[in-house]
């Protein structure tokens, strides 16, 4: 289900605090994640996919050295949903380890 406007605000608010934004013509979070090298970079990508299984919600992403470049959209809904937030959030977290 897409986000309500409360929602958006509770949830991808924070987000967007975080350096995350939204994608222009898409109901979409954008964000760029740059590690110290490719390693840990492909660690960070190791560690959310299985996030992502356990989710069963995957990003649109991108790899080139130490940047990872995300997206995050539930295609089912054509637009942001709460599995967005929740990995969003995580990916977060796991960028800080």
């Amino acid at each position: 289900m897409k986000l309500t406007d409360t929602q958006r605000r509770d949830l991808i608010d924070p987000l967007l605090a975080t350096g995350w934004a939204m994608v222009d013509g898409r109901d979409a979070i954008y964000k760029t994640y740059i590690f110290r090298n490719f390693i840990d970079a492909f660690g960070f990508m190791t560690q959310t996919a299985i996030w992502a299984e356990k989710l069963d919600h995957h990003p649109e992403w991108s790899n080139v050295y130490k940047t990872v470049n995300v997206t995050l959209i539930t295609h089912t809904v054509d637009g942001l949903s709460v599995l967005d937030a929740k990995l969003g959030a995580k990916m977060d977290a796991l960028a800080k380890e």
